[in-house]
């Protein structure tokens, strides 16, 4: 197992995996840790929710460089990054305890009530691309709830996935309430099935999610999962179209446009689309590629050079098949795994670009007539994680946005983000489940009935 630098095609630092023995003996630890972790109160957790929120802010600066060299996120967003991990530990130490408190029912009993209790050990399969909030955004919520955790992070950031449980032992929480499995994904399967692991939450892929729930399902263990996105916005004719674009392009190249809620897919009202296309392929072609821990770089390598190759190709296949290429569309030289902003019209069912998801600073546009051709093609995909609605009307995009867009959360003049406040996650093959908010800390709970005549 090894971190490589995707901005500079070096090895940073070779690891050993850990043996079968070796696991089995790490989850056992943290299973006992949880025997006497399940038996704190929110008031001790919460102080060390609010160590760890107070950590990150500290090392903000050093654990940002640990991730610009592992997967290339330029180094303002890895910053940005930690600092949103230290807003979800607050904001779970504030409101787990509001959150999971018993629920009185009326029945004919003397006393009826629900009580939100522990599961255990959770295994956390999570991605490289933004490989501390995917993590914190389940820690926070889990440890907060009682429950303790492993983490099996993606193979080419090993150096976050250590980093996390460092910050964790040095919050100054108890040993083994969570750690770090240094394994690849050969070895999943067995912690899965593992008796002392209760449940599984996986981001990632969709054939990694599929495999994770067809293993969980088979030993009946709770999945979550947060798989990929195509994410539509609709820019409607009476939309602000600097506004508009000016949003589409950022969600578009967040992290180098490796984003599973990134804006994907651009449908554009057919009388402003002239216009927004000119604006849009503008601000595109503005933003910068190079050094990630430049300040004036924009845009970072993509995480590994295969990623950018898989990309290409999707960009190609879809050229090849009358895909019009406005912007981008080559691989710049140089060992760096750089992908330059990208823009693609024309494009229609049977193309790469039209059906799967491109993670990588890709976007196509379409334009529509009708309300209904916008919908059915922001539709017509297996993905359903997030989407967007930009119009002066809020009324039109409410409703849009309610009754006809599928998807797990759509915004409306903004573009998708992740908010600790608000349930995220997605339908279709875009997973299912929530994190966040006080629906995703209930997701690995014991929701109990008490009764008592």
């Amino acid at each position: 197992m090894k971190s490589v630098n995707p901005f500079k095609g070096e090895v940073i630092k070779n690891y050993t995996e850990y043996t079968s023995e070796e696991v089995t003996s790490i989850i056992s630890q943290v299973d006992k840790a949880f025997q006497q972790w399940k038996l704190t109160d929110f008031e001790q957790r919460a102080k060390l929710m609010k160590n760890l929120q107070a950590l990150l802010i500290e090392r903000k600066n050093e654990l940002a460089v640990i991730m610009v060299a592992e997967m290339g996120k330029v180094r303002r967003e890895a910053i940005g990054e930690i600092e949103k991990c230290a807003t979800v530990c607050s904001f779970y130490a504030d409101n787990a305890e509001t959150f999971l408190k018993n629920e009185a029912i009326q029945t004919e009993a003397s006393e009826s009530y629900i009580t939100y209790q522990p599961i255990g050990t959770v295994l956390a399969v999570m991605p490289w691309n933004f490989p501390f909030w995917q993590v914190f955004r389940f820690l926070a919520p889990a440890l907060m709830a009682g429950n303790t955790g492993v983490l099996k992070h993606a193979s080419n950031v090993p150096g976050c996935a250590l980093a996390i449980e460092q910050l964790v032992r040095d919050a100054g929480f108890p040993d083994n309430v969570f750690r770090t499995l240094m394994i690849g994904s050969a070895m999943v399967k067995a912690v899965i099935e593992n008796p002392l692991i209760k449940a599984v939450t996986l981001t990632g892929s969709n054939p990694a999610g599929k495999s994770v729930a067809s293993i969980a399902g088979s030993v009946l263990k709770k999945s979550v999962l947060e798989l990929g996105g195509s994410d539509p916005y609709l820019i409607l004719e009476d939309a602000d179209i600097l506004k508009a674009a000016s949003l589409c392009v950022t969600s578009r190249l967040i992290n180098a446009g490796q984003s599973c809620i990134g804006a994907k897919r651009f449908i554009v009202a057919d009388k402003i689309y002239d216009a927004f296309e000119t604006e849009f392929v503008r601000l595109m072609s503005e933003a910068t590629y190079g050094d990630p821990l430049d300040s004036a770089t924009r845009i970072g390598p993509l995480a590994r050079p295969n990623l950018r190759d898989e990309l290409h190709q999707q960009v190609e296949n879809s050229r090849k098949l009358g895909a019009t290429v406005l912007l981008g569309g080559f691989i710049p030289e140089g060992k760096a795994a750089f992908y330059p902003p990208t823009v693609l019209t024309n494009v229609v069912p049977g193309m790469p670009a039209y059906h799967e998801e491109l993670f990588g600073p890709v976007a196509v546009l379409f334009r529509f007539k009708t309300e209904e051709e916008a919908i059915r093609i922001a539709n017509d995909t297996v993905f359903g994680l997030g989407a967007a609605v930009f119009t002066s009307d809020v009324k039109k995009g409410k409703s849009l946005a309610e009754k006809g867009l599928e998807a797990g959360c759509v915004y409306v003049n903004d573009f998708v983000k992740s908010n600790p406040r608000l349930p995220f996650g997605g339908i279709k093959e875009s997973g299912y489940g929530r994190e966040l908010s006080a629906v995703g800390i209930r997701e690995f709970v014991n929701i109990k009935t008490i009764l008592v005549k």
